[in-house]
């Protein structure tokens, strides 16, 4: 049977990590692999108490169809909470949406036409960069510094990139680097936003997550034209099972969302959106964040000692401000790819680096995560990744 696909589907394989997680998930592997929040942080009991109340108080609404835009009371809570990364908006500003990835590949559809362009991060999140190769766009890729885009190498690219559509940040803690943009950088590229007439898109999974110093002002804060296009999620300060996360937007950019989001699914989950509201309204969501920094804080603390005891000289990696990443650099003669399999026969896991790099390349890299795994498991996984990486090292 000779099925006539969409020539699209020649640009779309199944993300290395999704395939990598299958394997991670098997019992006795310690995984560094997937950006899991770590399960035994999850508000498990309110949940309980709030779904319960919610099905007794609101069950013939929180089972029926709802707004496309979302659930009123949690676009209300949202853009009160953006307030705490500087970024004013208001409710009517907000679309909820099934997780921030569904706003990265609707911005892929809003923007991109076959061939257009757009600027990312190098590197950059593997999830953008598969959700937008579906749109068959060019990919310019920008050197990633420790405080963000090497902001002449970004002005050279909008000056000569072709149909340039929109540039593609994650300034918080970034994935898979750990990195974090400096305020001025985070100006300057509204500036040149402006001055090329280009969408910005602000990817922030992450920005709460901050172990140490005060929260940086988001990008959307700088925004003097509503050219910036804010995505957020639940997922990482909350839990990422009831697949919530939102676009904030000026109306005019938002409207198209809408539309998208009407053919898409019609609307997120209604019971979900009411559980995430009620829990938002009952609890404290900034003691619950203080707890999972707390936790993350010492792991990655302890993968960090770990790697300056065990890891062999010629080896680098960040240390990341907060988030759930540090990013490791080896020798460029080491191929990570190669290296995965090896430590998966040892039962560890982490992402190969290459497939972080829109443009190919930069295969001695790999991303590990240190929230997901507990203090015992990151040691015993980190000294046998030591291992490894000293052997392919000889």
């Amino acid at each position: 049977m000779a099925m006539k696909y969409a020539k699209r589907m020649d640009n779309m394989k199944a993300s290395e990590i999704r395939e990598l997680l299958k394997v991670a998930a098997q019992p006795g592997i310690i995984s560094f692999g997937g950006g899991f929040p770590a399960p035994e942080l999850f508000p498990v009991n309110e949940m309980i108490a709030v779904s319960k109340q919610v099905i007794e108080e609101k069950g013939s609404q929180a089972l029926q169809y709802g707004p496309t835009e979302g659930y009123q009371p949690l676009r209300a809570a949202i853009a009160t909470r953006m307030e705490k990364m500087q970024a004013f908006v208001k409710a009517e500003d907000i679309l909820v949406t099934s997780g921030s990835q569904q706003g990265l590949d609707f911005s892929a559809k809003l923007f991109i036409n076959p061939g257009d362009t757009i600027i990312l991060e190098k590197p950059s999140y593997l999830g953008a960069i598969n959700a937008f190769k579906a749109y068959e766009p060019s990919f310019i890729d920008i050197e990633l510094e420790d405080d963000g885009m090497n902001m002449e190498e970004l002005e050279e690219a909008l000056k000569t990139g072709s149909n340039v559509k929109f540039i593609y940040v994650i300034p918080d803690f970034q994935n898979p680097s750990g990195k974090t943009w400096s305020v001025e950088k985070r100006k300057k590229l509204v500036e040149l936003g402006n001055k090329y007439d280009v969408a910005i898109i602000e990817d922030n999974p992450y920005g709460e997550l901050r172990f140490e110093g005060e929260l940086l002002p988001s990008i959307k804060h700088f925004d003097t034209e509503g050219r910036v296009i804010y995505l957020g999620t639940f997922s990482k300060i909350l839990c990422p099972g009831f697949r919530l996360g939102w676009i904030a937007a000026s109306p005019e950019i938002l409207n198209k969302y809408i539309l998208m989001k009407q053919g898409a699914d019609l609307q997120s989950s209604t019971i979900s959106q009411m559980e995430v509201a009620m829990f938002l309204e009952k609890y404290d969501i900034e003691k619950h964040i203080e707890k999972i920094k707390e936790v993350y804080v010492k792991r990655r603390d302890l993968m960090i000692n770990v790697m300056k005891e065990e890891f062999p000289d010629g080896v680098t990696y960040t240390i990341p401000e907060g988030g759930l990443f540090t990013w490791v650099t080896l020798p460029e003669h080491i191929n990570t790819r190669d290296l995965a399999v090896k430590a998966l026969e040892k039962k560890v896991a982490f992402v190969p680096g290459g497939s972080f790099y829109a443009n190919g390349g930069h295969e001695n890299s790999m991303r590990l995560n240190y929230s997901a795994m507990d203090d015992e498991k990151i040691v015993e996984g980190m000294k046998l990744l030591a291992g490894v990486i000293q052997e392919a090292m000889k």
